[in-house]
């Protein structure tokens, strides 16, 4: 969750730009949130949060490093205030994870037998094409997909 904006803080050149679509971002949160979840397994409630993390961080992330249409301050600035998840970030910096979901796909402890999640494996070389992520829900996040 973003700090509390408060007064004080001075949002830096081109702020307006990105502003409506994080407000838009964090009211999809709130509802998925406060969504209810009856008829849900348990790992599935969680599912549209951390696909709403993962949709603001992607967006900030592709206006700095793809489009370069964001200045490195406003970046910084994102990423101190917590608007973007920053480890996510740096993890798609890195070959092979390019279009990584979320960062427990890849920690070794959340799955059996240490190893990574399904979703990071090609779909050519599963045995069950389609599968969810039991973590969050994702469909498919290796980078040879």
């Amino acid at each position: 969750m973003p700090r509390v904006r408060t007064s004080k803080v001075e949002y830096p050149e081109g702020w307006a730009m990105i502003e409506e679509t994080l407000n838009s971002f964090d009211g999809k949160m709130r509802e998925a949130v406060n969504e209810s979840d009856d008829g849900k397994r348990i790992c599935e409630a969680s599912w549209p949060i951390f696909k709403i993390a993962h949709q603001k961080s992607r967006y900030i992330y592709d206006l700095y490093y793809k489009k370069k249409e964001i200045s490195k301050e406003l970046y910084d600035f994102c990423v101190d205030q917590n608007y973007v998840d920053k480890n996510l970030i740096a993890k798609w910096k890195k070959p092979g994870y390019e279009r990584l979901c979320c960062l427990r796909c890849i920690q070794p402890r959340d799955h059996n037998f240490g190893t990574n999640c399904l979703c990071r494996v090609p779909r050519e070389s599963r045995e069950v094409k389609v599968l969810e992520c039991i973590q969050c829900g994702c469909k498919g996040c290796a980078s040879g997909d």
